[in-house]
C-alpha cells in the first residue's frame, strides 16, 4: 500500500487517512507532496493516474486507488473488520458513524478561518459567529459521545476508533489558535494529542521545511 499525503504540518485530511491507515495495522509506504509549492499545480495536471481528483490524500492498494479519507477508511475497515473502526454496540456505532459524516461534510466556518497549522500557536483570535458555533457545536458532539458511551477510556467512544480520526485534526486546530474548552474536552484533546501517532504525525511535522505563508497567520474577524 502506497498512501500520498500533503504537508503534515497543514493537511488535515490526509492526517486522516494516515490516521485510519495506522489504526488498520496494515503496513504501508507514505509519499509527502507540497500542496503550497509552485509545482504543485503542475503537479496535480500531470498525475491523474495517481492522483484522480487532483488532490490528497490518495490510497494506493495494488491497481485500486482511494482519493478521499471517508473512502480511505471504510476500505480498510472492510479490510480488516470494521469493529477495528467503529463501535461494536448499535447505539454508539450510530452516534459515532454520523459524527465522522458531520466532520466530512460540515463546520466550514471554522475549517476556513482556523486552517490546520500542527506548528503555530497563536493567542486572542478573532473568529465569527459562524465559526464559533461550529466550536459548540464540535464540543456539544464531544460531550454526548464521552457521556454516553465513553466509559472504556479516554477517547470519544472509550478507546481510539474512526470518531477519533476524524476528530484529531479539530484537537490540532483547537491547540493551535487557543480554543478555550471544558474540563472534559481538554482531557480529550490531551487524550489525541499525546497518543503515539499523534506524536509521530507532530514530529513529522515539526521536520518539515515547507510554510505555506496564507495559513500562518491568526485570523482576524
Amino acid at each position: 500500500m502506497k498512501l500520498i499525503i500533503g504537508n503534515k504540518n497543514y493537511s488535515s485530511w490526509s492526517l486522516r487517512a494516515w490516521l485510519a491507515l495506522k489504526q488498520s495495522g496494515l503496513s504501508f509506504e507514505e509519499l509527502t507532496v507540497n500542496i503550497g509549492g509552485d509545482d504543485w499545480a503542475a503537479l496535480k495536471r500531470e498525475s491523474g493516474e495517481i492522483m484522480p481528483s487532483g488532490k490528497v490524500p490518495v490510497l494506493w492498494d495494488g491497481e485500486t486507488v482511494i482519493w478521499d479519507s471517508l473512502a480511505i477508511m471504510d476500505y480498510l475497515a472492510d479490510k480488516v473488520g470494521r469493529e477495528r473502526f467503529w463501535p461494536r454496540d448499535d447505539a454508539a456505532r450510530g452516534m459515532a458513524l454520523s459524527m465522522v459524516a458531520e466532520m466530512h461534510s460540515s463546520y466550514m466556518a471554522m475549517r476556513s478561518e482556523c486552517p490546520m497549522n500542527v506548528r503555530k500557536r497563536f493567542d486572542g483570535v478573532g473568529l465569527s459567529d459562524a465559526a464559533r458555533d461550529d466550536i459548540v457545536r464540535v464540543l456539544q458532539l464531544w460531550a454526548e459521545a464521552r457521556a454516553r458511551f465513553g466509559k472504556g477510556g479516554p477517547f470519544l467512544f472509550g478507546t481510539f476508533g474512526a470518531a477519533d480520526v476524524f476528530y484529531a485534526p479539530v484537537v490540532s486546530r483547537f491547540v493551535t489558535y487557543g480554543i478555550a474548552v471544558p474540563g472534559f474536552a481538554r482531557a480529550y484533546m490531551e487524550a489525541v494529542w499525546e497518543h503515539e501517532w499523534m506524536q509521530a504525525w507532530i514530529d513529522g511535522a515539526e521536520d518539515e521545511q515547507w510554510v505555506i505563508e496564507q495559513y500562518e497567520t491568526a485570523p482576524r474577524v
